[in-house]
């Protein structure tokens, strides 16, 4: 079981990234990239989204790799209507432990990190 506090740790460990707030990105020339952040839940109708603390939202490669996450374990991914269309996916943090946090932090780092970044960290 995980938590933000863990993913914030987690990525807080690769190359360039930054944490500020609900949000987790990756340093990208002058530009911060999101990579992870906790998911805005609409609660209540007509009102503003609230963070959802059990819920990290967490950028794909593609949507094609968000729809394979998402058959993967419907249990630990889902995904809403606001995501549709965007590589994002939707993690149940109590269903995930640090171990697989951690590749899903990696793979999102990949594909929001500086190419050059990525080949000279060998992640």
């Amino acid at each position: 079981m995980a938590d933000f506090e863990d993913a914030r740790r987690i990525a807080l460990t690769l190359p360039e990234t930054t944490a500020e707030g609900t949000h987790l990105g990756v340093r990208r020339g002058s530009k911060i990239k999101g990579m992870a952040w906790l998911w805005n839940e609409r609660v209540h109708p007509k009102k503003p989204r609230v963070p959802n603390p059990g819920v990290l939202a967490i950028r794909t490669a593609s949507n094609e790799e968000k729809e394979a996450l998402l058959a993967s374990d419907p249990e630990k991914f889902f995904t809403e209507p606001h995501y549709n269309g965007f590589p994002a996916v939707l993690i149940r943090l109590a269903a995930i432990d640090d171990m697989e946090l951690r590749e899903l932090l990696i793979d999102a780092w990949r594909c929001q990190a500086p190419p050059a970044l990525v080949r000279e960290s060998g992640l």
